[in-house]
């Protein structure tokens, strides 16, 4: 079918079912609307799959798999180069279409853009790279020969809050392995899945390489697919929950699985820190996506002494952002993606503040259509308030003092959680021994943003299983066979 054209000038995007390379509807007829967050209004009508699609997706994928492992590692390359390019040729359509759908500030979808084309330019050229091992067995008594497989097919499960870099992230390195893959995109932002769809296939990927399945039924349609033999790989970012329930039914079949979970990032700003260049990090480690990002600043510590300066001059900036609209020019701060994200930001900050927590700027949930927040900050907590507990995903930033280096550790590992935390101080070798002691899978040594195509994105604890990224991300999606051999 023919795509529709999304409100605002976005370009043509089709809103069926992609499957075997043909743009189909749902074999049920359901479909489901997509909002925008600005106003509540529905911007599109998607294809709503269901567990007969998604069989019909593991069966493109398995029937499309043996020729694409088979194919040279540099073909498969250059055909992730290509859609770097056309991503990058397209990024201010795109850079429309995610604001659109998702409501985050043009400026931010546009980084967004970049960001998702890297993933396919940096393993375009990691495809070549899927090397092995040869080497004589310590007894003497045969040569040891490792090959790198790809595991098959995958199911690849990503959030709304980028919609186009999760979906890149994961389809860059199974491609580039030689895998297929069946992509599950959050129901809220789907357009833009179904943008990369086309765009792979204008690179020249092979029908049944790359299906693309928008469900409201996301549940039902993952676990049939998880039951099926022929899926060999699932791949999740999301919340833990839904991670663990995910972990439990890949375990029925031993399915291999990444995890990119939950997050609750410390930012640990020492006394002896830059101050300008702490308050410039946290203004993007915190406001990056206006904050609906599993790698956002979600716990402030700052040492006593600086504390007052630093609460009053990151409010000063925060109180400053434009917000409205995410495809105005203007804004820089757009509307949370859904009633349900806005309504639980908006609990969490009311219970920070009946627990006693001072509201420095904004705090209040405005008046009127869509599902806007203001940039907040909250002082006066102490390190076992309940908001600290919490991955509040929205412009909220809670600040607690402290007065060593042993107490800003404890604060920052006292989580579930350990993606990613963000260190502020001037003298590195505090730094780096914080580095170490802060129990996650990332650090931001004085800076606000860690993340790159080139390194492994990932975290400990409940916050997930894997690596994303770098040539770890390559490995995700190879198997590792042994043959014993002599010569």
């Amino acid at each position: 079918m023919a795509g529709r054209r999304a409100p605002d000038h976005a370009g043509v995007v089709e809103t069926e079912l992609f499957i075997a390379g043909k743009w189909v509807p749902a074999s049920s007829g359901a479909r489901f609307d997509v909002l925008d967050p600005a106003t509540g209004d529905v911007l599109a009508s998607v294809a709503d799959a269901n567990e007969a699609d998604a069989m019909s997706a593991v069966d493109a994928a398995a029937a499309a798999a043996k020729a694409w492992a088979a194919t040279p590692p540099r073909v498969r390359g250059e055909a992730l180069r290509r859609a770097f390019e056309l991503m990058t040729e397209r990024a201010d359509e795109l850079a429309k279409l995610i604001s659109l759908e998702n409501g985050k500030a043009l400026t931010d979808a546009k980084g967004e853009v970049t960001y998702a084309a890297e993933f396919f330019r940096w393993f375009a050229e990691e495809a070549v790279r899927g090397e092995g091992i040869v080497s004589t067995a310590p007894s003497g008594a045969n040569r040891i020969l490792v090959v790198r497989q790809p595991v098959g097919v995958c199911v690849l499960v990503t959030p709304w809050n980028f919609p186009a870099a999760m979906a890149t992230r994961k389809i860059g390195p199974a491609l580039a392995a030689g895998c297929t893959v069946i992509l599950k995109p959050a129901s809220d932002t789907p357009l833009t899945a179904l943008a990369m769809a086309a765009i792979l296939a204008e690179a020249g990927v092979p029908d049944g390489v790359v299906n693309v399945l928008p469900s409201r039924s996301s549940g039902k349609v993952v676990s049939k697919m998880l039951a099926d033999p022929r899926v060999r790989k699932v791949s999740f970012t999301g919340s833990t929950e839904v991670g663990r329930v995910l972990l439990a039914q890949a375990a029925e079949n031993v399915v291999n699985t990444s995890m990119e979970l939950g997050g609750n990032a410390p930012f640990v700003v020492f006394a002896d820190a830059d101050l300008d260049a702490a308050l410039d990090g946290a203004m993007i480690a915190k406001m990056r996506n206006g904050g609906e990002a599993c790698t956002a600043a979600n716990r402030f510590y700052v040492e006593e002494p600086i504390a007052e300066e630093f609460s009053r001059r990151l409010a000063e900036r925060m109180s400053s952002l434009v917000v409205g609209p995410g495809t105005d020019e203007k804004t820089q701060v757009g509307p949370l993606v859904n009633e349900d994200t806005v309504a639980k930001v908006d609990s969490l900050v009311r219970d920070a503040v009946q627990g006693g927590a001072k509201v420095v700027t904004g705090g209040t949930r405005p008046a009127g259509p869509g599902f806007y927040y203001p940039p907040t900050v909250l002082t006066g907590l102490t390190g076992d308030a309940p908001i600290l507990k919490e991955e509040i995903f929205g412009p909220v930033a809670p600040i607690v003092t402290f007065t060593s280096e042993d107490e800003a550790v404890r604060y920052a590992n006292d989580t579930e959680f350990g993606l990613v935390a963000y260190v502020f101080t001037g003298n590195l070798a505090r730094g780096l021994r914080v580095s170490e002691a802060i129990e996650a899978g990332m650090v931001g040594l004085n800076r606000g943003l860690v993340s790159d195509p080139a390194a492994p994105f990932g975290g400990v604890k409940q916050s997930g299983v894997g690596r994303e990224g770098g040539h770890e991300g390559l490995l995700e999606y190879l198997e590792s066979k042994y043959i014993a051999v002599n010569w």
